[in-house]
């Protein structure tokens, strides 16, 4: 699917992403108030919980081959803007964990974020074909886009941001000038990297946690508000398409990923979040991921709800 599909439905995805996103930061702040945290780390659990993985709902849609269909489309975009919106939420609650919230700063990383999103594909489709014809290096497409990726990485925590904006950023910006040679060995770094990651978070987590009846049911009520918060708030955005493709857009937005646990991992790290409640964390991530394909199947093959092309 093409950057330019996902700008045609930008209007709807930017009231589905906010509508989502402020439903669920509310919603998980006031869970974890109520189970008795620390107002840090209620604000810190929200923002982790606000972020839809693009890749487990881009896979779920992919395999079905739903990606032609206008609420598909409307749930990816979505899903790039609220994912950019809880990054500006951590660079927020970061510098409220430090004691100090840095506007100047915060203004800079949502400027740069828009200008990045909107001109960085364009600009590095010019610019790296030039470099790539003066580079000797065999692979010279791949090794730029690893410099831009740790260059982007660097700026965001030199700014006092998590450096995984960064990172997100140079994704933004290589969208339309990573040709497929360039995604293999991406590909191939990702799953030499990912092991690591995903044990990283094992070896923090302690299942003994989930022995108490307190964990279960903190974990099982958050699970249900991300559910309901994106079916409610982001099919509210998508209403004006039918309620049909409302349905399909909430659920689609259910699942969290890759964001939601390195934004756990930081809060772990800075002592902001409990192990408790970084494993409940985890259970979220990993429950949504498997629910998502069945939520999916559920919306889009319902005998009701007719498929719309866009």
């Amino acid at each position: 699917m093409k950057a330019s599909d996902l700008l045609r439905v930008g209007g709807t995805a930017v009231l589905v992403a906010v509508l989502g996103v402020v439903a669920t930061f509310f919603g998980g702040w006031g869970i974890l108030l109520a189970w008795g945290s620390t107002r840090m780390e209620a604000v810190f659990v929200a923002t982790a919980l606000v972020a839809t993985s693009v890749g487990i709902t881009a896979s779920a849609l992919s395999a079905r081959g739903l990606l032609g269909e206008l609420a598909s489309k409307i749930i990816l975009a979505a899903a790039v803007i609220d994912d950019v919106l809880g990054l500006i939420l951590l660079a927020v609650v970061g510098g409220m964990s430090r004691g100090r919230i840095n506007l100047p700063d915060i203004a800079l990383t949502a400027g740069f974020t828009v200008v990045v999103a909107k001109w960085g594909a364009s600009t590095l489709s010019r610019v790296l074909p030039h470099f790539h014809s003066r580079a000797r290096a065999e692979e010279a497409k791949f090794h730029l886009s690893l410099v831009l990726l740790f260059a982007l990485g660097a700026l965001a925590m030199y700014t006092g941001v998590a450096a995984i904006v960064g990172a997100f950023l140079a994704g933004l910006a290589l969208e339309g000038s990573a040709d497929a040679r360039v995604r293999d060995l991406t590909r191939g770094v990702s799953e030499l990297l990912v092991p690591f990651f995903l044990v990283g978070i094992g070896l923090r987590m302690d299942l003994g946690l989930f022995r108490s009846k307190s964990t279960v049911l903190l974990g099982l009520g958050i699970l249900a508000m991300v559910i309901v918060t994106k079916l409610l708030g982001c099919g509210l955005g998508a209403l004006a398409h039918g309620r049909g493709n409302a349905l399909k857009v909430g659920l689609g937005m259910v699942p969290r990923g890759e964001v939601t646990m390195a934004i756990a991992q930081m809060g772990l790290t800075m002592q902001v979040v409990s192990p408790q409640v970084y494993a409940v964390l985890v259970f979220i991530a990993v429950a949504t991921t498997l629910l998502t394909p069945l939520l999916l199947k559920v919306a889009f093959e319902d005998p009701a709800l007719k498929p719309v092309r866009a």
